[in-house]
């Protein structure tokens, strides 16, 4: 058996930026409808709730439980698309006009965080992150006097999520692919599906598709034998 080795050439991996987001509109339950989302800056992402629960019996600690977590998020950027105004809390009574305080609609959300090493700088890959079930609260927003430096303001709004069902696991609703661990050509299939084509308008899969086009075949004889017979 080989020694432990630690920080080998191309070994020392790292993860950085936030690009090409983007907002899927539902509809009818499926992410139908995506749209460019420019000026992204930042997703915080968070885990709300998975506590542990410790139990005692006979003097000493028994057991740990662990409740379910919530995957939260916490977007920013300099501006957001028009279709996301529904989303934030705003309607539009005619052209160009915008009353707030009405009800939110939820989204989907995608964006991607480069992969880097010590050899392929940030260029060795990226990662892929599908969010569902959104619900956007907005925070505070602060207008002020324009003098010699003009910085732009930065738009923020905290996201809870609603999971989605996943065959032979429990819902989630935050979704990560590896371009450095999957298929190229799956890769790309998956992009054309997210980001659109010339015969492919943008939308959002539901993780059941994304299991299905990333699994390999004896993977996907299992996972369709548990939805199968499941209760």
């Amino acid at each position: 058996m080989a020694r432990l080795e630690w920080n080998k050439t191309g070994e020392r991996y790292y993860e950085a930026g936030v690009e090409k987001g983007v907002l899927y509109l539902p509809e009818n339950g499926v992410y139908s409808t995506g749209v460019a989302w420019n000026g992204l800056t930042s997703v915080n992402e968070s885990t709300d709730g998975a506590d542990i629960s410790p139990y005692y019996a006979d003097n000493i600690k028994y057991l740990n439980l662990m409740s379910n977590g919530d995957f939260k998020a916490t977007i920013e950027a300099y501006t957001y698309p028009d279709e996301f105004a529904e989303c934030d809390g705003s309607a539009e009574i005619a052209t160009g006009v915008t009353i707030g305080q009405q009800p939110r609609k939820p989204f989907g959300f995608s964006y991607v965080t480069k992969i880097g090493n010590d050899t392929d700088s940030i260029e060795k890959g990226y990662k892929i992150h599908l969010v569902y079930g959104c619900m956007a609260s907005p925070t505070d927003k602060s207008y002020g006097a324009i003098n010699e430096s003009i910085e732009p303001i930065t738009f923020s709004w905290e996201v809870s999520t609603t999971p989605v069902a996943v065959a032979g696991h429990k819902p989630t609703a935050h979704i990560v692919i590896d371009s450095t661990k999957v298929a190229a050509a799956k890769l790309t299939a998956l992009e054309t599906i997210l980001y659109g084509g010339e015969n492919a308008t943008a939308r959002l899969p539901l993780p059941e598709e994304i299991a299905t086009m990333f699994a390999t075949a004896r993977a996907f004889r299992l996972m369709t034998a548990n939805t199968l017979f499941s209760f």
